[in-house]
């Protein structure tokens, strides 16, 4: 039985260990016949090193900082070593530091702000800008969000940049439409991975939330968002772009 990526090239940004949703958008994606390519940097590599040899098949691991310009401008000829083309683009990359999250939103200060703004939001930008040479055929770029609309407990600017980011993903539709590239999100529901574990009350955030949920939501579970990503990533929608994919059991559309 074919998958729905068979014959693919997959660039997955993001896994670190083996609850975070990269990593189950890796595994999925191999399941259906891609062939996934990861990157990671410094001392998080060793992470991604030992995550990944829980996947089914031995992938390749590039070097990329998306905060590196050097990393950047080289992404293209570091994935050539591996593949002729990408078909798709998983963007699975966050960052805060701690005195921007936890109730710190009226003190937090503005080198720590632009931090977040630039690993958490602007880098999407710049990981397609550096992918768009090996996507001459088009494909898919693909991005994790957690609902930007509203203000939540204790995300603070985390919750800015999540806007920025979702922003960002209209304007890269716009601008990479005509190069038949699709740019779309996923806005998933708490998942206890780990790096959403070191939020300043996480706990908060996920609380409650299997009670609004009308499909009911497992803050364990990683697999439903994996899933989404990996269609998104596929011929599946062909004519969807600039979209946000809720996947959080229904909270969104529910009413306090």
């Amino acid at each position: 039985m074919s998958g729905i990526l068979d014959g693919r090239s997959v660039l997955v940004t993001g896994v670190l260990r083996d609850n975070s949703i990269a990593f189950h958008v890796a595994r999925l994606a191999m399941e259906q016949g891609a062939t996934v390519i990861l990157t990671s940097f410094g001392r998080q590599a060793k992470l991604t090193e030992l995550s990944a040899r829980r996947l089914p098949q031995q992938v390749p691991i590039v070097t990329l900082d998306v905060s590196d310009q050097e990393d950047l401008d080289g992404l293209a000829d570091a994935l050539r070593e591996h593949t002729d083309r990408l078909d798709a683009v998983v963007h699975s990359i966050g960052f805060a530091p701690q005195s921007v999250l936890g109730g710190n939103f009226l003190s937090a200060p503005w080198p720590d702000v632009a931090t977040a703004l630039e690993i958490s939001a602007f880098s999407l930008k710049s990981l397609a800008v550096a992918a768009r040479p090996l996507m001459t055929g088009g494909g898919a770029v693909v991005g994790l969000t957690f609902d930007g609309s509203v203000a939540w407990p204790v995300y603070d600017w985390m919750g800015v940049a999540k806007a920025a980011f979702e922003a960002t993903a209209r304007y890269l539709a716009r601008d990479l439409g005509p190069d038949g590239i699709r740019v779309n999100l996923v806005s998933a529901g708490p998942i206890r991975t780990t790096a959403a574990t070191h939020i300043p009350g996480f706990e908060v955030m996920e609380g409650r939330w299997d009670d609004r949920a009308p499909l009911g939501w497992d803050v364990h579970d990683p697999e439903p968002t994996a899933r989404s990503v990996v269609a998104l990533c596929s011929d599946w929608f062909p004519a969807t772009t600039g979209e946000i994919v809720h996947v959080d059991g229904g909270v969104h559309a529910m009413g306090q």
